[in-house]
């Protein structure tokens, strides 16, 4: 069977055992089409929350797109998979661009994942401008003092974005995920009026 008629029938994300399932093949012959494919451009891994390999088997990815999730998984040590196949050409994807990803997806994983972005983000105007048009300014700000704690050094928020970002007394506390809040971040949730969907314990591969 040609290599791209089986990326063809592989199309989407896979495993080793599903591999083994569609083809009716054994382990070892599941290996070399993963291996022949990821060298003829189809292949891209991910990982699942127990780093078990996950493959996204395509023939668009010969084309080079790219992924937030690509991002993401680049810089933290959260390793992300994923079921959107949705792929960026032409571009790479700014780090305050992924920011805002993750944290509209209002999902722990990505959450964690997020924190690492601090450290690489450089263009804080397009990062207030992008949170801004999300409603995640706060957000924003307060998952930044949450990557303090646990990543080094962390550049220096503007205090232009700081002043911005400022809760006023009639602002409500919002959620960065709904119904969850932090026991752990509580001087955080109060400076910035968001409740923190993480604990210390969550950021523990971040040491």
């Amino acid at each position: 069977m040609k290599l791209d008629e089986v990326a063809k029938k592989l199309e989407g994300l896979q495993t080793i055992a599903s591999v083994k399932k569609i083809l009716g093949i054994e382990t070892q012959k599941a290996i070399y089409y993963i291996y022949k494919l990821r060298k003829k451009g189809y292949v891209k891994t991910n990982y699942e929350s127990d780093k078990k390999r996950v493959y996204f088997i395509s023939l668009q990815n010969v084309f080079r797109g790219i992924s937030y999730i690509d991002i993401l998984n680049k810089y933290s040590p959260i390793k992300l998979a994923s079921f959107e196949v949705y792929q960026i050409y032409g571009r790479i994807p700014s780090v305050e661009e992924t920011l805002i990803y993750a944290i509209k997806k209002q999902e722990v994983r990505y959450i964690i994942a997020s924190i690492s972005l601090f450290k690489k983000v450089k263009n804080w105007s397009l990062l207030y401008k992008l949170a801004k048009k999300n409603g995640l300014i706060r957000q924003v700000a307060a998952l930044y003092d949450v990557s303090k704690v646990c990543v080094k050094k962390i550049r220096k928020m503007p205090k232009k974005f700081k002043n911005l970002a400022r809760p006023k007394k009639s602002d409500i506390y919002l959620y960065i995920i709904k119904n969850f809040s932090s026991s752990d971040f509580k001087e955080i949730e109060k400076k910035w009026k968001v409740y923190i969907p993480l604990n210390r314990v969550d950021l523990e591969d971040y040491k």
